[in-house]
């Protein structure tokens, strides 16, 4: 392991700096700008470079349409950011079948290469639209936005999976009050989060599944988010039980160190570190935020803090994982990946600007 020192967290052959990557300047758009284009944003890139042929997929666009609505809040990127946002808005409409459903990928030649995207998918682009039904920067998105949730909303009751269904709820929860329909499908989501937490919970064990894998915090988020919609106080306990056990799996003396998915962690014991990957970063920094909402513990704050401080070298290869508005692809013990693709730097982007809302939150409680 490399030592933490500020000169190696922030090395000189990286581009950028510590100046960079504060929460009192709005963070870059450059790389998002370079991966999108007409379409919307492509998937992978070689290093800072594009990779033209991995296509568009709805999991990317929905990220980034989030964060062009989050962007355009912000005076000196409002501009830009609504450029950006039109075309991913533009993109997960023609994503949207009849029937509410979205497809997912797409490739270069604008011809969709499937009929129907995951769960995980589905649960993005409500997520993001959701969001943007209420805080989009034009009445007409807003409007545009709510009708596409309402269409995807039957779709909830059939999903399998718990992921898709725990994005969801991150964007249903700021449509109550605008749509009839998101009490009844937050409530959905809720029970289902609880009968699966109830089917797997041991003392030891205090989880939704039998193991944990990825995006793994918004299943708790999910629970603090119903149950504050809906003013349920078991539902909130529930997501707070379970985001404290997850917080006793990844924080070790105040870094963040996320479940690697190569294994993934395990009931059994078998806990895999390597390879770390960005979207983990962002849902701990959004559970950790309505957790703050829900209890107003400034203890939730700093945990944020410290999943934050993974990009800016606190982790286990002392290794700034940003540069230039883009985030590196993950952490393995041989270092990090140098490609900078849309899932990470968005979640990057996700997590800076969640973090700015965060510190405002703090400071009006």
């Amino acid at each position: 392991m490399r030592n933490n020192s500020s000169s190696h967290i922030f090395p000189r052959d990286e581009p950028g700096g510590m100046e960079d990557y504060t929460l009192h300047t709005p963070p870059s758009l450059a790389h998002l700008i370079a991966l999108s284009d007409d379409v919307g944003v492509i998937q992978h890139a070689f290093s800072d470079v594009p990779n033209r042929s991995t296509g568009y997929c709805v999991d990317d666009v929905a990220r980034a349409f989030l964060v062009s609505c989050k962007a355009s809040e912000v005076p000196e990127l409002r501009e830009t950011a609504i450029s950006l946002g039109r075309r991913y808005l533009a993109f997960l409409l023609d994503a949207q079948r009849p029937d509410g459903c979205f497809r997912n990928f797409m490739g270069y030649d604008r011809r969709w290469q499937d009929d129907l995207g995951s769960e995980d998918a589905q649960g993005r682009a409500i997520s993001a639209l959701g969001y943007a039904a209420r805080f989009a920067p034009l009445p007409s998105w807003r409007d545009l936005a709510a009708s596409m949730v309402v269409r995807a909303i039957p779709q909830l009751e059939g999903f399998h999976y718990l992921r898709g269904i725990a994005l969801a709820a991150a964007g249903l929860v700021h449509t109550i009050g605008i749509l009839s329909e998101a009490p009844i499908a937050l409530r959905l989501i809720e029970e289902r989060l609880l009968r699966a937490l109830e089917r797997t919970e041991t003392p030891n064990w205090v989880w939704f599944e039998e193991k944990m894998t990825y995006d793994n915090a918004r299943l708790s988020a999910a629970l603090l988010h119903a149950g504050i919609a809906l003013e349920n106080e078991a539902a909130c306990v529930a997501g707070l039980r379970t985001l404290d056990f997850y917080e006793n799996l990844v924080f070790r003396d105040g870094m963040f160190v996320p479940i690697g998915n190569r294994g993934w962690s395990e009931r059994n014991g078998n806990h895999a570190i390597y390879a770390q990957q960005p979207l983990e970063v962002a849902a701990t920094i959004d559970a950790e935020r309505v957790a703050f909402t829900a209890t107003g513990d400034a203890g939730r704050v700093e945990r944020a803090r410290e999943a934050w401080q993974w990009f800016l070298g606190r982790n286990l290869d002392g290794r700034l994982m940003i540069a230039a508005g883009g985030c590196y692809d993950g952490l393995d013990e041989n270092g990090h990946n140098r490609n900078m693709g849309a899932e990470s730097s968005l979640a990057y982007l996700q997590s800076a600007f969640a973090m700015r809302e965060l510190d405002r939150e703090q400071s009006f409680s």
